[in-house]
């Protein structure tokens, strides 16, 4: 058996159609075995899905999640246990126990047409594992490793040596699909011609990364059209959904009395990033 959480710095990531790991623990007679830590293509709860599915997962446990991807979920044969919150081992040792319910569900949140906001507590777009992870983008054009599942450990800094994120604090090594999109494209491009063992440091531009920010991604909505706005603050991160019921993670980046300001930029849009990457293991 397989369970699989979507995954973020060792909790349950709270939004299923924006998860850029799972953690999947195999189990065997009520108790795990073996878990480890693999990257998504972050391209909608469909992809997810039939990624879970590929790697022969039986049961998911998440956060929020829509309709839609319950949907998808059930036409791959995946079972569903949503609501969990806190660590992802907890929620997994209690899904074994009977203790974790399931809710269905529970993500109705609107953008673009009939409005609302939903906070998902901390801030979940990055730092994280979310920084090696760049959604649907090109990898590298070639190299030995290309196509093939890999293990890497790394850690990022900024250019002023501060670390944003480490998988080696974290204990597990990042899988993931060498130029499959999963990662962003200097990350892709490092990794596909490395050897088992070897460490590179690279330096990516913002091109390399998570590209430029985007003035347009910053939106301004009237507070009345947005139920609960009115509790948001300045930093805080949410999930909006547009009109076609897909979720989009933005920072609310001003408020006045009237109107709520949003940007939905990547937080590391613009930025230069600094990679120290080590190749663990090649699986096929």
């Amino acid at each position: 058996m397989k369970i699989a959480v979507t995954y973020e710095n060792g909790e349950v990531f709270q939004h299923f159609g924006h998860t850029r790991q799972f953690k999947v623990y195999e189990v065997e007679n009520g108790q795990v075995t073996s878990a480890s830590v693999i990257g998504s293509n972050g391209s909608g709860h469909g992809a997810l899905a039939g990624l879970l599915a590929g790697k022969d997962v039986d049961v998911l446990i998440c956060g929020g999640i829509g309709g839609g991807a319950v949907a998808a979920l059930a036409e791959q044969g995946v079972q569903l246990c949503a609501g969990a919150s806190g660590s992802a081992d907890e929620a997994v040792a209690a899904y074994l126990r009977g203790d974790l319910k399931n809710t269905g569900a529970n993500c109705d949140h609107h953008h673009d047409g009939d409005h609302d906001c939903h906070d998902h507590g901390e801030d979940h777009a990055c730092p994280g594992h979310e920084s090696a992870c760049g959604g649907c983008r090109p990898g590298a054009n070639g190299g030995k490793n290309r196509g093939k599942t890999v293990r890497t450990h790394y850690r990022g800094t900024f250019n002023d040596g501060t670390q944003f994120d480490s998988s080696y604090d974290r204990g597990e090594p990042l899988e993931f699909v060498c130029s499959a999109g999963m990662m962003i494209p200097g990350f892709d491009a490092a990794v596909a011609d490395m050897e088992v063992g070897q460490t590179v440091e690279v330096h990516l531009t913002p091109a390399e990364a998570y590209g430029e920010a985007d003035p347009a991604d910053v939106f301004t909505v009237e507070i009345s059209q947005l139920p609960g706005a009115e509790d948001l603050t300045v930093g805080q991160r949410v999930y909006l959904q547009d009109t076609f019921g897909r979720p989009i993670p933005v920072r609310v980046a001003a408020k006045d009395d009237n109107t709520v300001t949003f940007d939905a930029n990547h937080e590391m849009a613009g930025k230069e990033l600094n990679f120290t990457i080590e190749l663990t293991e090649v699986l096929d």
